[in-house]
């Protein structure tokens, strides 16, 4: 974990103390070095539980989290430059800075095995993101959006933190692999009724986030720059995710009455979502949504706390991180060179930039989940363990599936076909910076592919 995190915090001198000409290409490089060092958490191990230090151990659960929050960071920074091209040198600074800030931070919470210092630090990510949004978002709008953010995430988490020093006044640690030590029955034990459980899951549910409490998220996607969108789409929701199956494990049979009307909105929302995604015109709000829907399986898959739900969970939630960032790459750069981000004036770029459309098809396909991607596994593996715990769920789960392929399609057709709207006259052929970038998001994906098992 320290070969990890001390050059990771090693890339604040480096960003701020490079000279002007090296400041991208030194932090993308060591950024990137510290990414493929991170695969080593990949390899399995006999362990059930890795313990790193007192306070932080690696599973099956944190692994891929863990691998997946490093590489992207490299990816933020090289899909910014371009952003912060007319900025001041303080400024471009001050913003590597920033992305780097989240990352101690995120690793903290997905290797904590302390759930006091998981809560620290899944509400620290909060202040470095809100930074990025309301300090180099687009739009006055930002500001909104940014106390949005911060509005849902901290009144939701405040009864986590009641109930969990409720907890530790109880059982006296806070320890994960102690907590599933001591035997708690509902007789005795207070804290395992369902409003101390609901108020466990409501932090992790804004987060996710649950339909009904996702108001936040397209908000703070459509306001923030392509790094903070990111950021947001492939290691922010997942926190959600990972939290949610974590307390599940905890309060092992006790959630018999929370699963009904979870799993119900999860499934529910991934269905409205899906529909809300046909009629958008906003190319960044399209995807925002299309990750509320894919997020309402995990939650879904996450609540039923079996072994086959849950690596269709985690399947999910690293397919979904990397197309869905791909994805919001391909919309920024589409917005770099029309500076719209509305359908209708974006539409048949297809013929002037041919090497993108091929990046447009391979995100969108994978979005749609066509064999043999991850995707694709994860959804079938979430849909079975749906199936098995209620037939009637195949109804909701086919028909949200249906949906993302119509809307999918939607998307890559208005984009790349039709006629070139008479306003764009000359535009910037594609760079080697954004190859670059597509092929690293595209590259795991079809790596994952041939060895599926380190993510299940």
């Amino acid at each position: 974990m320290l070969k990890i995190i001390i050059p990771t915090l090693m890339l604040l001198p480096t960003a701020l103390l490079s000279t002007p000409k090296f400041l991208w290409t030194n932090t993308t490089t060591y950024s990137l070095l510290i990414a493929l060092m991170s695969l080593q958490w990949l390899t399995p191990s006999h362990l059930a539980h890795k313990n790193l230090t007192t306070w932080t151990g690696i599973d099956q659960i944190s692994s891929p989290l863990l691998t997946l929050s490093c590489w992207l960071l490299p990816l933020m920074i090289l899909a910014s430059q371009n952003h912060l091209q007319h900025e001041p040198l303080t400024r471009k600074r001050t913003f590597i800075t920033t992305l780097i800030s989240i990352q101690p931070f995120i690793i903290l919470a997905f290797s904590t095995t302390e759930l006091t210092l998981f809560y620290i630090a899944f509400e620290a990510t909060l202040i470095p993101t809100l930074i990025l949004i309301t300090r180099w978002g687009n739009q006055p709008e930002r500001l909104s959006a940014g106390i949005y953010l911060l509005l849902y995430t901290l009144i939701s988490s405040l009864p986590l933190l009641i109930i969990l020093l409720n907890l530790h006044a109880q059982i006296g640690t806070l320890s994960l692999p102690m907590i599933k030590l001591t035997t708690t029955t509902p007789q005795n034990n207070p804290w395992t009724t369902s409003l101390s459980n609901l108020a466990l899951l409501l932090a992790f549910m804004v987060k996710a986030p649950l339909y009904g409490v996702h108001l936040w998220l397209p908000k703070a996607h459509v306001e923030a720059p392509i790094a903070g969108s990111m950021l947001l789409a492939a290691l922010l929701l997942k926190l959600g995710g990972y939290g949610i199956m974590r307390i599940t494990t905890l309060t092992d049979h006790t959630l018999n009455s929370l699963q009904y009307p979870f799993l119900t909105l999860a499934l529910w929302g991934a269905l409205m979502t899906s529909s809300i995604c046909l009629r958008q015109t906003d190319l960044k709000s399209l995807i925002a949504y299309s990750s509320v829907s894919h997020m309402g399986l995990v939650i879904a898959a996450s609540m039923i706390q079996t072994h086959w739900s849950f690596s269709g969970a985690m399947m999910l939630m690293i397919s979904h991180g990397l197309t869905s960032s791909m994805l919001f790459c391909l919309a920024n750069t589409n917005y770099e060179r029309t500076h719209s981000r509305i359908l209708l004036l974006t539409r048949g770029l297809q013929p002037i930039l041919p090497l993108m459309a091929t990046w447009w098809l391979l995100a969108n396909l994978t979005n749609m989940a066509i064999p043999p991607t991850t995707n694709l596994m994860a959804e079938l593996t979430i849909m079975i363990s749906l199936f098995n715990w209620s037939p009637l769920t195949l109804l909701l789960t086919g028909l949200a599936t249906f949906l993302t392929a119509s809307y999918t399609l939607f998307m890559l057709l208005t984009t790349q076909r039709g006629p070139l709207p008479p306003h764009i006259k000359n535009i910037q052929n594609s760079s080697t910076r954004e190859h670059t970038l597509m092929t690293l998001h595209i590259l795991p994906m079809l790596l994952l592919i041939l060895k599926p098992e380190l993510i299940a």
